[in-house]
């Protein structure tokens, strides 16, 4: 048994401490709100982000981020990307030293363009061999229900990966290993701003059809960028690619396609942010990806045109629109 710090207390934090206690660890959760600590240790339940979840024993929770380490073997990291860095600062005083600091985190840093990875080699000093992500088709609600389902653990250490791998393998939770972080991390990081959009196709009304078109220009785009940047183009094709994008794209407990559907529907973006505690990372992320791809060279017409949205620029009606009327190509070009 090891114990296993968690940073953040939201759906997917609280949901994967779900699968290292069913693994067998004790987890300690760190939160932002002492109220929402108070219920997951005393009554093992987080009634704002999961209600009707049972947590197991082993799993508590505290504000002080001393105590959620203490005797920690690994830092599990489960906060919104944009807000990342300055938790990190804050927190890396009391980190441990030499174990694994893992990202759950879907996103890219606004204005640094630096993927969650980066920030925390930025900031911690710690090198790529305790670096590692946990990437997959992982909709915290299901996840935390127990229903099967599979992940990547990626390290550019492929023992550090193994031993993360053995720490998070569950009876409902199989994990696989992989040493391509940059392309775990772009993959789930672009698959939001698709499932923004296949979210608008679906608020204004349209179909399958429409939707797989842009799920599958999107993953093309995904892997343009990508493998531009390095990455492995077989794990674009596996978990942390295709394997997130349909499941973010296609399900109603999508934050991210759930906030595009309500965009659809004709509601702004500030009243979305006002009704809802949960953070739609594509829509913090949509602008730093477009960055990133035309710094890169690379043409990203569904990065392009959900910025354009989100900031205000043109309704999703238009947006939809300006996809088709884009010139016609060979499809691998």
């Amino acid at each position: 048994m090891s114990r296993v710090a968690v940073f953040g207390a939201g759906s997917w934090g609280t949901a994967f401490s779900i699968v290292l206690a069913d693994a067998g660890n004790d987890v300690t959760i760190w939160g932002r709100r002492e109220e929402v600590c108070g219920a997951i240790a005393v009554r093992h339940e987080n009634p704002d982000y999961l209600p009707d979840i049972q947590l197991p024993p082993s799993v508590t929770a505290t504000h002080d981020p001393a105590e959620a380490l203490a005797g920690a073997e690994a830092v599990v990291f489960a906060v919104p990307s944009q807000s990342f860095r300055e938790n990190l600062e804050a927190w890396t005083p009391v980190l441990p030293d030499r174990i694994p600091l893992v990202s759950l985190m879907k996103g890219v840093e606004l204005g640094s363009l630096r993927r969650m990875s980066e920030v925390i080699s930025e900031v911690t000093g710690a090198g790529s061999d305790r670096v590692a992500v946990v990437s997959g088709p992982n909709l915290s609600r299901e996840i935390a229900s127990r229903e099967p389902a599979a992940s990547v653990v990626a390290c550019a250490d492929e023992d550090v990966a193994r031993r993360l791998q053995v720490m998070c393998h569950s009876t409902a939770f199989r994990p696989y290993t992989s040493v391509d972080v940059l392309g775990c991390e772009l993959g789930g990081a672009y698959k939001n701003v698709v499932a923004l959009a296949v979210g608008m196709a679906v608020g204004l009304g349209f179909g399958d059809n429409t939707t797989a078109s842009v799920i599958t220009r999107g993953l093309a785009e995904t892997a343009r960028l990508a493998t531009a940047l390095g990455a492995n183009p077989l794990t674009l094709m596996g978990l942390a690619g295709l394997g997130d994008l349909v499941a973010t794209c296609s399900s109603p407990l999508s934050r991210n396609r759930t906030f595009g559907e309500r965009i659809g529907r004709g509601q702004t973006v500030e009243e979305i942010y006002a009704s809802t505690r949960q953070v739609a990372e594509g829509a913090k992320s949509c602008s730093s990806l477009l960055a990133l791809a035309r710094k890169t060279g690379v043409d990203a017409p569904i990065a392009e045109h959900v910025e354009a949205v989100v900031a205000g620029k043109m309704t999703a009606s238009e947006m939809m629109q300006a996809f088709i009327a884009r010139d016609t190509k060979a499809e691998t070009d």
